[in-house]
């Protein structure tokens, strides 16, 4: 029996409709890119928001959306983080983190041998290729996937207007704030305000 566990969304796998392209395949309204889904296609099980410690950021440039990536830096110190946990079984999860490398899905990660001693694991070199478990709820462990890097030290990059606009259906639809706090909070992510003042990414959420 596959073991299951909570996958902690922070970017644009908010939304529930773009999130499930990564489990059934195709390509989502917008993006530059098709997934081949994972080998099972099996909605979660469930889905619940949640607050995490650390901070959003951008950085680097999407391959899919242009502009910077939505990455998470658990360590940023006085900030949180809004994210949508999906439980899922431990192979999706690894097809899921696969499609994010860009690599075909099919190989298994042993995700609690990985976290077993530490809280994160590194399993490659690439921008998603790092695991952090977060926390636990019902008894199995929250988990997503960042860069080794920083928010600190990370090449900066401000997100594309459709990337932000994804995120903010996806706040609003798992968090349901208004447009004023969500404003609020991708403004404080850095890299947003290298390319976004308060009345441009109010307009751009309003829309």
């Amino acid at each position: 029996m596959q073991r299951r566990l909570w996958y902690a969304a922070y970017g644009s796998n908010l939304s529930r409709a773009r999130f499930e392209f990564y489990l059934s395949g195709g390509r989502p309204p917008g993006a530059a890119r098709n997934y081949p889904g994972a080998r099972d296609s099996t909605p979660p099980g469930d889905d619940r928001p949640l607050i995490l410690p650390g901070t959003l950021y951008f950085a680097w440039q999407s391959q899919v959306w242009g502009g910077g990536v939505a990455f998470y830096d658990p360590a940023a110190p006085g900030a949180s983080a809004a994210a949508r946990a999906y439980l899922l079984t431990e192979q999706q999860f690894s097809d899921i983190a696969a499609q994010e490398m860009h690599r075909p899905p099919g190989t298994d990660l042993d995700v609690y041998g990985l976290l077993a001693e530490s809280q994160t694991a590194t399993t490659g070199p690439g921008r998603y290729a790092t695991l952090h478990q977060l926390s636990e709820m019902d008894g199995l462990p929250v988990v997503t996937f960042s860069a080794p890097w920083s928010s600190q030290n990370a090449p900066l990059n401000a997100p594309s207007a459709s990337y932000l606009q994804l995120i903010a259906a996806g706040l609003r639809e798992t968090h349901r704030w208004p447009g004023a706090r969500i404003a609020d909070y991708l403004l404080a992510a850095p890299g947003v305000d290298l390319g976004w003042d308060r009345a441009a990414l109010t307009q751009l959420i309003a829309t």
